[in-house]
């Protein structure tokens, strides 16, 4: 069903006013439960709050110069009330007890008037979370602007001087930190703070019509485990050197390998697949293949909210319910889908665990720190018995039908002969469908934790590439 939800018009949520409501004097939870009582009291048979606050920073730098500086703040409230099997959901980023008084009262107006859902509702007592391990989720240290500004400068001076450079789109380095508090009516009261930091740069090789650009990116919870910014730089630098005079591949069916930086997009395509509301609908190409194999032996495919440092980390999911390491994928098998509540009891089934929650609409299931298990051979083995082949690094637009796993994209690489990489191609489109790439799937062993969602080299046999 559409989700009803109301958004109040406001001048922007002002530092002040986000302090005023974090501080220890009107602690945020206790705020929260009061708002949840008072929608009760108005005739709200349960509900929950959710208030989002977040604070960023970044520089960026260009050709030597400070190119700019932003700073964003924001904070959002969100209000749910259930009444029956009806619920709506009411958002703002006033904060004053007279704005909240509206809010309640605008929700609970709304809940006694949409359409039923019989499947929506919040957890039960007995299913919430409670432990809390430490994931090591938040660096607390906030960096100033000058000491960002001088990881976009190293990334960027490090690229500008790999021979054959000529130009810059720039380097920038970033900072962001956000906090979710969650109060229901079901007695979960929790908080929790993430932090990231991100350095990205991108830079142009060759001249007029022979220009190439690429980039190189790394983000991380801790500054700390950012890598070296002349790393990146100087990755970022060869990558578009190497583009350098690309030819045009020929029509074939053959090997694809996928570079780590897009091989996470498979595992993006399997969570879409395997998503509880994709699977409810009926409308996911993976509908009927829980329990049976759609990869080879050797993949297994994890989904981890409690790694430590991960980007997604999380101890309860966006319903309080308690989050938990699981194989999606074990053995080349499908274990499980990915389910929040509403999903779980629309497939006579339980959560796992993935609520993904926001101020504007209701939960949704989502996966966290999803990741393709390491491969047992390189990367230059699993290319060495590749007569004729595309190594992908780049993928452009979303040709991907998720109904019935027809795969279709954009992209550009080097083309693989005998084993090696030997000249870069593009302007070619990769295509297949998704259940018969799974299956054909091998992975090497140079898995990294770079992104959200991450897979080491993949190889995908029997594609059709299209070119001239």
């Amino acid at each position: 069903m559409i989700p009803y939800t109301f958004r109040a018009p406001r001048p922007c949520f002002t530092c002040q006013d986000r302090e005023k409501f974090m501080n220890k004097d009107n602690d945020i939870l206790n705020r929260l439960e009061d708002l949840i009582g008072k929608a009760k009291a108005a005739g709200a048979d349960a509900a929950d709050a959710v208030f989002i606050s977040a604070v960023s920073l970044s520089i960026g730098q260009r050709m030597g110069e400070r190119e700019n500086l932003a700073r964003a703040e924001s904070a959002d409230l969100g209000l749910r009330v259930l009444i029956g099997a009806r619920q709506a959901i009411v958002s703002s980023s006033d904060v004053s007890p007279a704005a909240l008084a509206g809010l309640v009262d605008r929700a609970v107006a709304m809940a006694r008037v949409v359409p039923e859902d019989r499947f929506c509702g919040l957890a039960a007592p007995g299913q919430l979370a409670t432990q809390f391990p430490d994931i090591e989720g938040c660096d607390a240290s906030e960096p100033d602007a000058d000491a960002l500004g001088d990881l976009a400068k190293r990334a960027e001076d490090a690229a500008r001087a790999v021979p054959g450079i000529t130009n810059s789109e720039g380097a920038e380095a970033g900072w962001s930190m956000s906090t979710v508090a969650m109060v229901s009516s079901n007695g979960f009261a929790q908080r929790r703070s993430s932090s990231l930091h991100s350095l990205a740069v991108s830079v142009i090789a060759g001249e007029n019509t022979g220009m190439e650009r690429d980039y190189d990116y790394a983000s991380a919870v801790f500054a700390g485990d950012l890598p070296a910014p002349e790393q990146i730089g100087r990755t970022a630098g060869e990558k578009t050197v190497r583009r350098l005079r690309p030819k045009k591949a020929k029509s074939a069916q053959v090997s694809v390998v996928y570079d780590p930086r897009v091989g996470n997009s498979l595992l993006g395509h399997l969570a879409s697949a395997v998503n509880g509301d994709a699977v409810a609908r009926g409308t996911t190409f993976l509908k009927d293949k829980l329990g049976r194999k759609i990869f080879p032996d050797a993949v297994t495919i994890v989904d981890d909210p409690l790694r430590r440092r991960g980007l997604r980390s999380k101890s309860f999911d966006g319903e309080g319910i308690a989050t938990t390491r699981r194989n999606v994928v074990e053995r080349g098998r499908l274990e499980t889908w990915i389910l929040d509540l509403r999903s779980a009891r629309q497939l006579n089934l339980t959560t796992t665990g993935h609520a993904s929650r926001g101020t504007t609409s209701p939960p949704s299931p989502s996966t966290t720190n999803l990741y393709l298990e390491s491969g047992t051979v390189t990367p230059k083995q699993l290319m060495a018995d590749i007569k004729s082949g595309l190594y992908v690094t780049e993928l452009m637009g979303f040709g991907i039908n998720g109904v019935t796993g027809d795969y279709s994209r954009g992209a550009s690489g080097y083309w693989i002969d005998n084993g090696e990489i030997a000249y870069p191609v593009n302007e070619v489109t990769i295509a297949g469908n998704l259940m018969e790439m799974f299956a054909h799937v091998t992975a090497a062993d140079d898995l990294e934790f770079r992104y959200g969602t991450n897979a080491p080299t993949l190889r995908v046999d029997g594609m059709t590439v299209a070119g001239q």
